[in-house]
């Protein structure tokens, strides 16, 4: 897993908990699986643009959002 993919994971985690959307919320609203909405969150998984666009959008945020963090 590398850090880019970790932290954005954490950062992802910290907004749905800000908004108190469980996992299976934001993936419903994402239009995503929400085993995949997990992977992101471990760092597991490299999302894609669209994948990205979708969980800003279903956040109600900007793409710019989920990469408020410092490696």
């Amino acid at each position: 897993m590398s850090t880019v993919q970790r932290k954005f994971g954490q950062r992802l985690r910290e907004v749905r908990e800000q908004q108190t959307l469980t996992q299976e919320e934001l993936a419903h609203r994402a239009k995503l699986n929400r085993t995949y909405i997990g992977d992101i969150e471990r760092g597991e998984k490299n999302l894609t643009l669209e994948s990205m666009a979708r969980l800003a959008s279903a956040l109600g945020i900007k793409i710019r959002d989920l990469f408020d963090w410092e490696l």
